[in-house]
């Protein structure tokens, strides 16, 4: 059993416990808030304004709060994790009845998707275009809760901007959380409401495991029943062997059990140079602090071409922003953050079939070669010589000019052959090796 899965479960476990003090604590609480109320009219001055600014504000939500055990029975990890795979792969749950999260992750390609298609389809009729490639969900089980200001405990205390949250945008804090979006996305799974897809659950042939698990009554009362599916979705996504094998090439380099042949070497070298690839720079490679990710989970604004095949992009006023929208709007008053999106996991990169954001690039080789070249020949990225085509001209100053990029025209920062080398080491990420 991986340690996350025994942690939250532990979480759960306490919680339980804790409810059996709840109605004491809770008088308890009651008589200190009299006392309080007693003392903030009895006192005076500067004192007693500040205590009363202090508690005008809201405390913070807990994050805990979803784990507080309120069903019947305490499901154990193989029960959690054998109903969320059911239900990762139930295409009932969705409006169309053609959609499960195993058809945007699919198993059998990492947890992306299978197909070629720059984004997927969904909705209520099946057919409508998402707006943004589909991840894999591979590997985040490290990833933070987002902040604009991340400092990394065993760096040099550099803040290193907006980082963490799940999808492109961060706006999922919590792998559950990212379970709940595609169920009620209408271009995704597609349900109008709670009582719709608990309904759908209601229905599930896997139903009677889920009252067997929680308790009879674990579906009775919706949002009791839409909280077990999420648990049970994100349980099984923090499987080790479905989600973070760490059976790369790259992970037997580390153990020791093979080596990088010629060309992996040369490509690896590259990869964290800071003046050639530099990649490591936000896709650290490091086992310092245990087997790397290959990700910062930071954001960065890469100057993607557009997509002109995606339907969002038919309207030419229309832009993907990332963290400051369309589909994130806490962060829409931060125009230093337009533009940005999340630094993806490099592991597994070479097996999809789409790349970026907006899925405009079809191979590895193609991604490597933007970044090569963005500056240095830009009009083979940007048709009509329009650079940076995809963000409006007062965000533009947001994107990335670190190697190997540069800030106006430079010479390519790697030849074809070093291209073909960084590729080389990039496909040692994939998971499934065997000597």
């Amino acid at each position: 059993m991986s340690r996350s899965v025994v942690a939250l479960l532990t979480v759960l476990a306490a919680c339980k416990q804790g409810e059996k003090k709840e109605e004491k604590q809770e008088e308890k609480q009651e008589e200190k808030q009299e006392d309080r109320r007693g003392e903030k009219q009895e006192e005076k001055g500067d004192a007693q304004r500040e205590e009363e600014r202090a508690g005008k504000r809201e405390a913070p939500p807990s994050r805990t709060a979803f784990y507080a055990s309120t069903f019947e029975k305490q499901p154990t990890a193989a029960q959690l994790t054998a109903l969320g795979r059911l239900a990762f792969a139930d295409r009932s749950l969705s409006a169309s009845g053609r959609l499960a999260c195993a058809t945007c992750h699919d198993p059998k390609s990492s947890y992306a998707p299978g197909n070629d298609l720059a984004v997927q389809q969904g909705g209520a009729d099946g057919a409508s275009a998402g707006l943004r490639a589909a991840p894999s969900l591979r590997y985040l089980q490290r990833v933070p809760r987002f902040t604009e200001h991340f400092h990394d405990s065993e760096g040099d205390g550099t803040d290193q901007g907006p980082t963490g949250g799940f999808t492109w945008d961060g706006r999922a804090q919590t792998a559950h959380d990212q379970a709940r979006l595609p169920l009620y996305s209408p271009l995704e799974m597609a349900n109008r409401d709670r009582a719709e897809l608990v309904g759908r659950l209601r229905r599930a042939p896997y139903a009677a495991r889920f009252r067997d698990a929680f308790g009879a009554t674990a579906l009775d009362e919706e949002a009791a029943a839409e909280k077990a599916l999420l648990l049970a979705l994100e349980v099984f996504q923090q499987d080790p062997a479905e989600f973070a094998p760490y059976d790369s090439k790259y992970d037997a380099v580390l153990r020791g059990a093979a080596k990088l042949d010629a060309a992996e070497a040369r490509g690896f070298a590259l990869f964290v140079n800071p003046k050639k690839g530099n990649c490591a720079s936000c896709h650290p490679s490091s086992a310092e602090s245990g087997l790397p990710a290959f990700t910062d989970f930071g954001y960065a604004a890469l100057g993607v071409p557009r997509n002109r095949a995606l339907a969002g992009n038919a309207d030419p006023a229309f832009f993907d922003l990332g963290l400051c929208g369309p589909l994130r709007t806490d962060l829409a008053a931060h125009p230093e953050y337009c533009g940005m999106f999340r630094v993806p996991s490099l592991r597994n990169a070479a097996r999809r079939r789409r790349f970026m954001h907006n899925g405009a690039f079809t191979s590895l080789e193609q991604v490597v070669r933007f970044y090569a070249t963005r500056d240095s020949d830009p009009a083979r990225w940007y048709p009509g010589g329009a650079k940076l085509d995809d963000l409006p001209p007062k965000y533009r100053k947001n994107v990335n000019t670190e190697p190997p990029f540069c800030a106006g025209r430079c010479k390519p920062a790697l030849t074809d052959a070093e291209i073909a080398d960084l590729v080389a080491f990039l496909k040692t990420l994939d998971d499934g090796y065997r000597r």
